[in-house]
């Protein structure tokens, strides 16, 4: 892994990110766009909150993988969502999804709701950051 994940006891056990990511001064930085959930047609996949998670996150991971990097490592992330309710009452299954495709790799992570985003019908966005090898 190209960086350190930062946790200070002081801040108590982050769950599901980091509160901190060092780099490696020779990684490479990926600067990942903010990532919908739409298919090869740019078409949003559905309505269903945890289907759109799952496919930005894919989304996000492809661009890495294409980079030449893994998804251990993005160092950090931001996602957007229309209604954090929406994200709070599915976290269970939003886990889920994450763990099938990140493991158990919790990169420095924010959460922000904003009141809409640019793709209609898109309810979550990611964007990211990714420090590919040493």
């Amino acid at each position: 892994m190209p960086f350190e994940l930062i946790n200070p006891e002081s801040l108590g056990a982050p769950r599901g990110y980091s509160n901190g990511v060092l780099t490696q001064p020779n990684g490479r930085l990926l600067f990942i766009a903010g990532q919908v959930a739409w298919n090869s047609q740019q078409q949003i996949v559905g309505p269903d909150f945890v289907e759109q998670f799952d496919c930005a996150l894919a989304n996000l991971i492809n661009v890495v993988t294409a980079a030449g990097g893994t998804p251990q490592e993005i160092a950090r992330l931001v996602l957007y969502v229309t209604d954090k309710r929406d994200y709070l009452a599915r976290t269970r299954e939003i886990g889920e999804r994450w763990r099938q495709r990140m493991g158990n790799h919790y990169p420095a992570m924010s959460l922000v709701e904003v009141k809409g985003l640019v793709e209609d019908g898109a309810k979550v966005e990611i964007e990211g950051i990714a420090v590919i090898g040493v």
